[in-house]
């Protein structure tokens, strides 16, 4: 018999038999559970609209197995739910998660109960119950398919991940809280030692907990009108959720929704790190952070275990004191610092004993309360500390002694330039300490005989060197892996600064060659008077920033009143050659250009917002952007606002930045912020669209500012190709150029309020925020309005492009002479 449709009915028979299987992955991919159906192995569940999946996963490497959902649309699996995640599987194919008797269970191949709800609803209407998983990410059991009524649910059991639409907070009906747990380690859900809990009778604050004992960090109070945190003045720069705060007799807490205008996937974490993060997922295929607490990693308690040692400098965020080992190289590996480390060799505490040692520290800072003793010399101290077998460490500072009794915790290592720290005496056996003086005679004179051998070879070698080639460069390491450069070396390394790359306010950069090869670009700064001692320790401070997009200082040198800076040198030059000087360099193309703005953005969100200290640049154009071989931008001159000082009223010639960059309130004398870079920054941005000037001389002798078409043109909503290069041909990505015009003007708002930090500049360029239509700023529709009456002032058309290029003479300033405010720059 042939079916309606005119096919036979045996064509449809292998589909009959697969789906009548009710083990078959294809055909539970559904979002429901019900008592006839449950899920092993590899089968899963899916939500209605593929937002989330539900099954059995791996972390890593693990050999274990565990019930969790996870994101089903992006490519990176990130679980943000565990059910067993203190009882793990070791066979999923033999394990089954289903619902029975009233409950949702997982249960092994003996029917033995791995994991339940424990609800305690009679079981009968239990053939009726269905779990399901919704697009939120829920995991909810309900009495009947089309019931309202929920007896159980996954988002009333977050484990370390908060997702839209959950609270997290006290049901003070059930005395029960919703908290957020981290993971044990990359590798192991199970219920870690961090945990954020909404504080009873708080006001709404937050506190993340060390083993739920000792709070180290609190989210401060939650203010209703601004809609944030106190101690999370990030949440100000929020544009994509929305929180909410509940407080009534019957609860207490926090909820999100993401906001309807971004179709972005946001979520909270109690990262094992032992921080709060929230964290959004980018087009480009990634996590990227948007805040973390505590923002220092070091700040965490116990992160690193006993006698380990914290550092924000190094990518591993923990390593073990001298004189001890990793306890658990696994964990390490895995993430998981908290089993710190062990002696090398026990102490030895008996009377006749060889006497323990101590291995000094310094610039460090101990977070532990010490004993307080009293001693009069370091001597006296270093003694009550042997005298008793628990003490592990002293300090004699300020005539005070101060010991340290039992396992040594939260160690830091403080970074270079800042504030000193403490040294202190860790206690070694005596095995671990190396003594010199118990080498034999023998032993001493052949080692002295060869040093004194090797050393006269050096110097005989060294002469002769330096007789052939006529100079060496001599330096000293300092301050970490900064180079104290002679100066005479370094006029030998440029011919005596006879090849120029650039200059400005600050000074001038001349190319060099050290003795291995190695290119390099030497500034020689001028109006800067400090003293050598404070000099040095300004540019230590500067030479510990290190990113990606900032040029890296090699060194220095500081002698008299010389003062130089030492550089890598940038193959590919300044930005602005590459985008004004067209006879010489190649185009730059439109993906060059993104990424370029892209880097540039970073660098400068790194320098307001990630350093210690926030550094403003004070001068971004295009001639401080250089470019490495890849095209990959560098911010240059980052450090010299700092090594000057920000009391720019003595150098006003040098230190007002770039004429056609600088933002209106150096003008008006105000306090500079940080969004003076951001207004520098947006007039580059125009520039990257058209590659010319902002401001220069049409063929026609008309003078134009290209700003003011730019705002004009976003605000009509015309077509933004027309703004574009015409090098470029209209070859560009037209989402990104509207995402970088509407960027370039937000960013030069005439109130600094109004204009974005370079970290939400950087979120909206990577595509991970929307930007809305921007406001024409005042004193470009000023010259919209009165356009006729706008004059210019410039300096000559011949010395116009020449001044540019060194930029700290650079081209004009605008004045609507009709109106009282101008942004005419000074000289």
């Amino acid at each position: 018999m042939d079916s309606k449709n005119g096919s036979p009915w045996w064509f449809m028979l292998p589909i009959f038999l697969l789906c009548s299987s009710l083990y078959t992955h294809l055909c539970l991919g559904t979002d429901k559970l019900d008592a006839n159906r449950s899920i092993s192995g590899n089968q899963t569940l899916t939500s209605l609209s593929g937002n989330f999946t539900l099954g059995f996963f791996s972390p890593g490497n693990s050999t274990y197995s565990y019930i969790g959902i996870w994101y089903n649309k992006i490519s990176v699996q990130t679980v943000v739910w565990v059910a067993n995640r203190d009882n793990p599987i070791t066979d999923k194919q033999s394990t089954e998660l289903k619902v029975s008797g009233g409950n949702l269970v997982i249960v092994n191949n003996s029917e033995v109960p791995v994991w339940s709800t424990n609800l305690t609803t009679t079981s009968s209407g239990s053939s009726s119950m269905v779990a399901v998983l919704d697009d939120d990410g829920n995991f909810a059991l309900k009495v009947a398919p089309n019931s309202s009524v929920t007896l159980w649910q996954s988002f009333d059991y977050p484990t370390h991940t908060w997702l839209p639409g959950a609270k997290l907070g006290i049901d003070k009906r059930k005395n029960r809280s919703q908290i957020l747990t981290s993971w044990k380690n990359a590798e192991d859900p199970s219920t870690g030692l961090f945990s954020l809990h909404l504080q009873t009778f708080s006001d709404g604050k937050y506190y993340v907990w060390w083993n739920g004992s000792n709070p180290y960090w609190t989210s401060g109070t939650w203010d209703n009108q601004t809609k944030i945190f106190s101690g999370v003045p990030e949440m100000r720069e929020n544009t994509f959720y929305e929180l909410k705060y509940v407080d009534n007799e019957n609860e207490s807490y926090f909820t999100y929704s993401n906001k309807i205008s971004f179709n972005t996937i946001s979520r909270f974490v109690m990262d094992l790190s032992g921080q709060i993060k929230q964290e959004s997922w980018l087009p480009s295929q990634a996590w990227t952070l948007f805040w973390s607490k505590p923002s220092q990693q070091c700040d965490v308690y116990r992160l690193c275990g006993p006698f380990s040692v914290c550092s924000e400098q190094s990518e591993d965020s923990c390593s073990c004191l001298p004189g001890f080992s990793i306890s658990s190289p696994m964990d390490w590996n895995r993430r998981d610092w908290s089993g710190g480390c062990k002696r090398n060799s026990n102490l030895n505490c008996a009377a006749n004993a060889e006497k323990d040692r101590f291995w000094p520290m310094s610039n460090m800072k101990l977070r532990d309360a010490p004993q307080s003793l009293v001693a009069g010399s370091d001597q006296e101290c270093r003694t009550a500390c042997l005298s008793n077998c628990s003490c592990t460490a002293y300090a004699f500072e300020d005539n005070a002694c101060s010991i340290w009794i039992g396992d040594l915790f939260n160690v830091e290592q403080l970074k270079q330039g800042t504030t000193p720290g403490t040294s202190f005496y860790v206690r070694l056996a005596a095995s671990d300490i190396k003594d010199p003086s118990k080498k034999s005679n023998v032993t001493a004179i052949v080692a002295g005989s060869v040093s004194a051998m090797v050393g006269i070879f050096a110097i005989v070698s060294f002469a002769v060197w330096r007789w052939r080639r006529g100079a060496t460069v001599t330096t000293k390491e300092v301050e970490g892996s900064l180079i104290a450069f002679a100066y005479r070396d370094l006029q030998v390394a440029t011919k005596n600064f006879s090849e120029k790359l650039g200059g400005g306010g600050f000074g001038s950069v001349f190319k060099g060659t050290l003795p291995d090869s190695s290119h390099i670009a030497v500034k020689k700064l001028e109006s800067i008077s400090q003293g050598e001692k404070q000099f040095r320790m300004e540019v230590s401070t500067i030479g510990t920033i290190q990113h990606v997009n900032l040029v890296r200082l090699r060194g220095f040198c500081s002698e008299g009143d010389k003062r130089l800076l030492v550089y890598d040198f940038m193959p590919n030059g300044s930005l602005d050659y590459h985008l004004f000087h067209r006879n010489d360099s190649k185009t730059l193309d439109w993906k060059t250009r993104y990424q370029i703005a892209l880097g540039t953005a970073r660098g400068l969100a790194y320098l307001h917002e990630k350093c210690r200290d926030c550094i403003i640049h004070c001068d971004i154009k295009p001639e401080n952007i250089l470019l490495d071989a890849d095209f990959c931008p560098e911010v240059a001159d980052f450090g010299l606002a700092k090594l000057v000082g920000r009391d720019f009223s003595r150098v006003l010639t040098t230190m007002r930045g770039t004429r056609g960059y600088l933002a209106p309130e150096w003008i008006s004398g105000v306090a500079i912020t940080v969004k003076a870079d951001v207004y520098s920054y947006g007039m580059m941005l125009f520039e990257f669209v058209s590659g010319r000037r902002n401001l220069e001389l049409s063929e026609n002798g008309a003078i134009e500012f290209f700003p003011t078409w730019a705002a004009s043109k976003i605000a009509e909503g015309g077509d933004l190709l027309d703004l574009l290069d015409p090098d470029l041909e209209k070859n560009a990505d037209t989402e990104e150029l509207n995402r970088i015009c509407r960027v370039a003007c937000w960013c030069v708002q005439d109130e600094e309020t109004h204009r974005p930090s370079m970290g939400l500049v950087v979120q909206v360029l990577e595509g991970l925020l929307d930007v809305n239509l921007p406001r024409i700023p005042r004193a470009l529709q000023m010259l919209l309005d009165n356009q006729e009456h706008v004059v210019f002032f410039t300096e000559s058309s011949s010395s116009n492009q020449n001044s540019q290029t060194n930029s700290n003479t650079s081209t004009s300033s605008l004045q609507n002479p009709n109106s009282s405010s101008s942004m005419k720059s000074e000289s």
